[in-house]
């Protein structure tokens, strides 16, 4: 079950690779993105010592949140994948120009999981020919329909 996704990465990228990655959260997080306060627009992946962290993901804290706790609604969390994927995601961010995205945060089995992608950048043409393709499929349905 999808809690947020972020649609502009499809618009702004090509997205070539998916990897799950667990995220290191805290107990107000867990409880606000339950109740769907979260935003992946303006989030990236970042590498990091060798590790992988999420900035820019916006968790609005619930007002009922505990007094004790100052929440940071835009903190760096860490996300959690294999030593192997890292390794691989690492030699192709530094090698071949690739990007890391998120795009989806989800459940998976009761737990939140953050769908980060490997992606290259679009350029203001491919951004104009995706454009006109969707318009075109579009089209083509609305045609079909009709018949």
């Amino acid at each position: 079950m999808s809690i947020a996704q972020n649609k502009k990465a499809f618009h702004d990228f090509f997205i070539e690779e998916k990897y799950e990655a667990g995220i290191v959260l805290d107990g107000w997080e867990v409880k606000a993105i339950r109740a769907g306060r979260t935003q992946l627009k303006e989030a990236y992946v970042i590498i990091r010592s060798g590790e992988l962290y999420l900035l820019g993901c916006h968790i609005s804290p619930l007002p009922t949140a505990s007094t004790h706790v100052n929440p940071d609604p835009v903190r760096t969390r860490k996300l959690l994948l294999h030593a192997e994927e890292i390794s691989k995601l690492i030699g192709k961010v530094e090698r071949a120009g690739f990007t890391l995205v998120p795009l989806d945060m989800h459940f998976v089995r009761g737990r939140i999981k953050l769908e980060i992608g490997l992606a290259k950048g679009k350029k203001q043409h491919d951004k104009r020919d995706a454009e006109k393709e969707k318009d075109w499929q579009r089209e083509k349905q609305r045609l079909l329909r009709n018949k």
